[in-house]
């Protein structure tokens, strides 16, 4: 009996050490607000909806990557955000909701007046935030590590303080070399 134990024992780490998936640690919006205000870092949002294919990508692809997680746990605070959420947010003092959320509805929803503020137009979207919780601007679309990569530097650096057009942003992505494999 005990060596049946033992082999299941075996054979579940073994498993799991396999499947193991590189964790974001995901707060909401008010909880990195708290955040900033014993340590200031940025904010990245994660805004996606759950019927989303490239938002479920995302997850896993990108943000189920190790040097992805560990670079956003160590320099960002990150909120995961469902645009079609029923649950309030509170930011900058104002309450925002979504009054047509229909609990019984499957698929699409009511978009939450948040995403609205934040001027989210397609999923996903990341929406960056500066240290004192300031809008930065958004990054649409899918992205894999290697994209990526290269929007959390260039707001972690403060870039977007300096490259500040169309042809600043053109040498920007060209010089930039990315350090993460996106396989």
């Amino acid at each position: 009996m005990k060596k049946t134990h033992l082999y299941i024992l075996s054979l579940f780490t073994l498993l799991t050490s396999f499947t193991s998936v590189a964790q974001v640690n995901w707060v909401t919006i008010e909880e990195a607000l708290e955040l900033q205000k014993k340590e200031p870092r940025k904010i990245m949002i994660d805004v996606y909806t759950k019927w989303c294919g490239p938002c479920k990508m995302m997850s896993q692809n990108t943000f189920g990557k190790q040097e992805v997680a560990d670079y956003l746990n160590a320099n960002y605070y990150c909120v995961k955000f469902d645009a079609e959420s029923a649950t309030p947010v509170v930011y900058n003092g104002v309450t925002y909701t979504n009054p047509d959320y229909k609990p019984d509805t499957p698929g699409r929803n009511g978009v939450h007046q948040f995403a609205r503020y934040l001027n989210v137009t397609a999923y996903p979207t990341l929406v960056f935030l500066d240290e004192t919780a300031t809008y930065l601007g958004p990054v649409v679309g899918y992205k894999t590590p290697s994209q990526l990569e290269l929007f959390l530097k260039f707001f972690k650096e403060d870039k977007h303080k300096t490259v500040l057009d169309q042809a600043a942003w053109q040498a920007y992505q060209q010089a930039f070399v990315p350090s993460w494999k996106d396989q």
